[in-house]
């Protein structure tokens, strides 16, 4: 393997950990095992801290194709909380208010999950990585300033209700979707279409393009994973 030159990784994200700390564990790893002291490592696609799964590691000259590898189709399972809202819409903040679910029945979460499909608008979260006038959303949320932010177009392919139970009011969906949404976002979105309000729980990408969950590597393996493969010599620029 030629680090250098470029590999593409793709690891099962641990939760709690940022997709900084991630790649900064892969950038220092391999620079020790290549004895380097600088290599370019970068990431495709962030993810939270209180999500898991597929993350896409490039190292070297693979890093010009973040870009690329970012537009890839995304697939998701998301589990909601139905009837609460917090600021971030995720459990990184507590709840804010609560609403009515009395009303809230597995066919109407079907229906409110249809209007979904396709084209939509979606206002990403305060709480995100957007940056408003060359400052990130979420510095801004942070220090308690409004964050205005514009709709933006996005797609979802696929949108299905596995799981829901009526006596926690928790709904769990696997989302096919475009790059760029947020399914905090999407979460909030549910939860205004039920007349009510929805946080996620719990999230986890389980693809990006042909890549699934089950064939990433977990990052506390990497390092043993790593000594066993062939390394191309290191070249000194």
């Amino acid at each position: 393997m030629n680090f250098q030159e470029g590999e593409i990784l793709f690891f099962d994200k641990p939760l709690r950990w940022t997709s900084f700390d991630v790649v900064s564990k892969i950038r220092w790893q391999l620079s020790r095992r290549l004895g380097v002291k600088r290599l370019k490592v970068g990431h495709a696609g962030t993810l939270d801290p209180l999500a898991t799964g597929v993350m896409v590691v490039c190292t070297g000259r693979a890093t010009k194709r973040i870009d690329e590898l970012q537009a890839e189709v995304k697939e998701y399972v998301a589990t909601l909380q139905l009837g609460a809202t917090t600021p971030c819409f995720d459990l990184e903040k507590p709840v804010d208010r609560t609403y009515p679910t009395e009303h809230i029945t597995v066919e109407l979460v079907r229906e409110a999950l249809a209007r979904f499909l396709g084209r939509i608008e979606q206002v990403p979260p305060a709480y995100s990585a957007c940056k408003v006038d060359g400052k990130r959303a979420y510095d801004l949320a942070r220090k308690g300033e409004e964050v205005e932010l514009k709709p933006k177009v996005l797609v979802i392919d696929e949108i299905e209700l596995q799981d829901f139970n009526s006596a926690t009011m928790q709904a769990t969906i696997r989302v096919v979707c475009s790059k760029g949404t947020y399914i905090r976002a999407l979460a909030r979105d549910i939860g205004l279409a039920l007349g009510s309000g929805a946080h996620l729980v719990s999230l986890r990408r389980t693809r990006v393009g042909n890549v699934r969950v089950e064939d990433c590597m977990q990052v506390e393996d990497f390092s043993a994973w790593l000594d066993r493969q062939e390394i191309a010599e290191t070249v000194t620029e």
